[in-house]
C-alpha cells in the first residue's frame, strides 16, 4: 500500500521525533545509517517533508533536521500525504486502474475494510506517539 520512500519517511520522521527531548539536530547522513537506509533516498525524502512542512531544516555547521512541538503531534498521515499522497488510500488491492464498487476486483471488499482501517490508524495515530515506543526501547525502525 504505502511505497518504500513513504515507510522510509516515516521511520525517518519517528527518529526525528525521539530526537526532540534532546533538541539536537539530525544530519542525512545519520538518519540513513540509523533507519538502514540510502543517504540519496533519505535527502530527497527530507527535502520534500520540509517543503511540506512536515518537519524543518537549518542550514550550517549547527544545521540539520528537526521538528517542533506541534510537528510531534501531528499525525503520521501528514507524512504519508507528503510523500505518497491522498491517493494511497483510494487505490486497488491488486493495483488495477479501473476498480470500484461498481467494477471490483476479487478483493475488493475485503481490501477495501482494512484500507478503511488503515486510513483510520494513519490519522490517529500521532509521532509522539510513535517515538515513545522507540525511546522506551519497546519498538524498532530498524531490523
Amino acid at each position: 500500500m504505502l511505497s518504500l520512500t513513504c515507510k522510509t519517511a516515516i521511520k525517518a520522521v519517528i527518529y526525528l521525533a525521539s530526537k526532540f527531548e534532546s533538541t539536537e539536530k539530525a544530519g542525512i547522513k545519520e538518519i540513513a545509517e540509523f533507519i538502514n537506509a540510502s543517504e540519496h533516498t533519505v535527502g530527497k525524502m527530507l527535502q520534500v517533508l520540509v517543503k511540506e512542512e512536515v518537519i524543518n531544516s537549518a542550514k550550517g555547521p549547527t544545521g540539520g533536521f528537526y521538528i517542533t512541538a506541534k510537528q510531534k503531534n501531528q499525525s503520521i498521515m501528514n507524512i504519508i500525504v507528503a510523500i505518497d499522497g491522498h491517493e494511497v488510500f483510494d487505490q486497488c488491492g491488486l493495483g488495477l486502474s479501473k476498480c470500484s464498487a461498481t467494477h471490483p476486483c476479487p478483493i475488493h471488499n475485503d481490501y477495501k475494510i482494512i484500507r478503511d482501517q488503515f486510513k483510520a490508524m494513519c490519522r490517529q495515530k500521532k509521532l509522539s506517539d510513535l517515538c515513545e515506543t522507540v525511546n522506551d526501547g519497546l519498538a524498532y525502525l530498524m531490523g
